[in-house]
């Protein structure tokens, strides 16, 4: 071998050692890195847990303390809830485009609330229905997009679909001495309202829909072409319905499930319907067991499916005429304040009369304690 192929094999020996060490230090940067990405996973997963236990444990603290005041906080609920309800009337004639504003007041208020006291009573699950989810679409709708006409015949059609309809169906009761169930009729009956007076009685639609001094087509909302009523009021709408239903099933019947299974106590919309079906052996549960008892929870999908198709092609001539927009709501209050009726006078004094033996039944067995004890 000459004198320059030793001195070439000399030099490439230093240079691969130096590449092998460079290789080496970026191989051990990459996992040094690696163990600090893990590493504030880790934190950050745990900061996320034990702020979802601190928060869970005010819920049940919260939910606790006002079990304990529930008399005193049915009778302010009762005096804030009819002066409420005045004042929204007076509102809905005085200024009825201002009606969206206390929506979303209302909202952002009561349905947090509302998610302590269930989140306590384990009921949390219920915030995943349909009616939170088109809610929080009209609240998008309301306060970034209040002019596009698509958008708001997609919410008109939620709420004065499936969401009034379940107001009917499910027999929501206007109780003005229970926050829960008058939060629970307004979630249902309000948004139909809001959309009511934008569709009739907001000034800046009036207009647009009656222009003066011109023989010109309205230029909001268009309501000639039946094809493009069908489609916004009906067709997406209800694909909206679909990617819910099926982010429901996967959240509550895939991921959630063996939580559910472990806790029979948590409810979820199916398991209350099904019980309270079964319960009064009704015409509802008759129908889900038409495919056997394992295959309820696809009947149960398949009727409620069924009622939002139904419900959203009723608001095509809804939509259409005022006369009957006008009776529908007429109908919504007077059903959920004749069901309001039926629960104070049928309903609530069987509540008290069990109330009440479930503390004569836990005063007794102290009062035979002491006396063992003297």
């Amino acid at each position: 071998m000459s004198n320059g192929d030793e001195s070439m094999e000399e030099y490439a020996e230093p240079v691969e050692e130096a590449n092998g060490h460079s290789f080496y230090r970026v191989k051990q940067r990459i996992k040094d890195r690696s163990k600090k990405v893990a590493q504030t996973k880790e934190i950050f997963s745990k900061q996320a847990v034990q702020t979802k236990e601190i928060l869970s444990k005010q819920a049940v603290k919260i939910a606790k303390q006002a079990e304990e005041h529930e008399k005193f906080i049915n009778k302010v609920t009762h005096f804030v809830g009819v002066l409420g309800f005045g004042g929204f009337c007076f509102l809905l004639g005085a200024r009825p485009q201002d009606t969206r504003y206390v929506y979303c007041l209302f909202y952002f208020i009561f349905v947090p609330l509302r998610w302590i006291y269930y989140r306590y009573k384990k009921w949390h699950y219920y915030l995943l229905d349909f009616c939170y989810y088109a809610n929080t679409i009209f609240l998008v709708d309301l306060l970034l997009y209040p002019r596009n006409e698509k958008f708001f015949m997609v919410c008109f059609s939620f709420a004065e679909g499936p969401l009034a309809w379940a107001l009917i169906v499910w027999r929501c009761s206007l109780v003005f001495s229970s926050l829960d169930k008058l939060v629970s009729v307004l979630i249902h009956l309000l948004p139909g309202l809001v959309f009511f007076t934008i569709r009739w009685w907001d000034p800046t639609t009036f207009a647009a829909m009656h222009p003066e001094g011109s023989s010109a087509r309205a230029s909001w909302p268009y309501v000639e072409s039946k094809t493009y009523l069908w489609t916004w009021l009906f067709l997406v709408p209800l694909v909206a319905y679909s990617l819910w239903q099926a982010l429901y099933f996967l959240i509550v019947n895939v991921l959630r499930r063996q939580r559910l299974l472990r806790d029979p106590e948590v409810m979820t919309s199916y398991r209350e319907l099904s019980k309270k079906a079964q319960k009064a052996n009704n015409m509802w549960w008759r129908l889900s067991g038409l495919l056997g008892d394992q295959n309820r929870l696809f009947m149960y999908i398949l009727l409620q499916a069924i009622f939002s198709v139904a419900t959203m092609a009723l608001t095509v001539p809804i939509f259409l005429s005022y006369e009957l927009h006008v009776i529908f709501q007429i109908l919504k209050v007077c059903t959920s304040v004749w069901n309001g009726g039926s629960f104070l006078l049928e309903v609530m004094p069987r509540q008290v009369i069990l109330k009440e033996k479930k503390k004569k039944a836990v005063v007794e067995p102290t009062d035979t304690q002491l006396e063992q004890t003297l």
